[in-house]
């Protein structure tokens, strides 16, 4: 397992290395501004090696010229944070109603537990029984990569 994970997570970092990809809200783009270092509105293959260089440097924390795979973990952890962190901003900027920073359980969008009962109550008897729960809740795993549970 060691033998895989370490060559698949350098391969995404070192891909990450190899562009210059700034996340936004519609996903990955190539930030040619951020390239083309000379603002010339062309980029040559030395600034794209010069990004290249930067972006190594940077997961290089050590400064040793080489790539660990704690400076690889530590790259790709970052990233997911940073990607985290990105959506809860927008998450709390979308249900903050009384714009003071922070979620309110009122915020927290209520009509969600109204659907979500409603989803689980098969037989719309106003409760849930424990067959229903585990049928309909079942259904959401399949969907969302859980799968069946196993026993």
């Amino acid at each position: 397992m060691k033998r895989i994970m370490i060559p698949a997570t350098a391969a995404l970092v070192l891909s990450a290395l190899a562009t210059a990809v700034v996340a936004d809200d519609r996903g990955a783009r190539f930030d040619f501004e951020a390239i083309d270092t000379n603002g010339d509105g062309q980029v040559t293959p030395e600034e794209m090696e010069a990004m290249r260089a930067a972006r190594f440097a940077e997961v290089d924390t050590n400064g040793d010229g080489e790539l660990s795979q704690a400076e690889l973990l530590a790259r790709a952890e970052q990233r997911d944070a940073d990607r985290m962190t990105q959506r809860i901003e927008r998450f709390i900027d979308r249900a903050d109603e009384d714009d003071n920073g922070t979620l309110s359980l009122a915020e927290t969008s209520p009509g969600n537990a109204d659907r979500i009962f409603s989803r689980l109550d098969a037989n719309d008897d106003g409760v849930i029984s424990a067959e229903e729960f585990e049928e309909r809740a079942g259904q959401g795993r399949g969907r969302h990569g859980g799968g069946p549970r196993r026993g």
